[in-house]
């Protein structure tokens, strides 16, 4: 849970209370949906987060998985 919260607060660096002003969020979204990044607005955005919210929610969980140190097996 750290870890997606660490991915968030850096993501949204310096428009933490407005999201979709990230260039790097829009980005990303640009990248996964083909919406072009200089066109998402507030609405767009959070559409976006509502319609991937799964998607979103498994990226999150990944990043923690990323984050952990490697499990050994013997």
């Amino acid at each position: 849970m750290m870890s997606a919260l660490a991915f968030l607060w850096n993501a949204t660096r310096g428009h933490r209370l407005m999201p979709w002003r990230s260039e790097y969020l829009k980005w990303r979204i640009e990248t996964y949906s083909g919406r072009k990044a200089e066109s998402i607005n507030a609405r767009q955005f959070w559409q976006f987060v509502w319609q991937e919210k799964g998607n979103l929610i498994r990226f999150l969980a990944w990043t923690s998985e990323v984050q952990r140190p490697p499990h050994h097996q013997d």
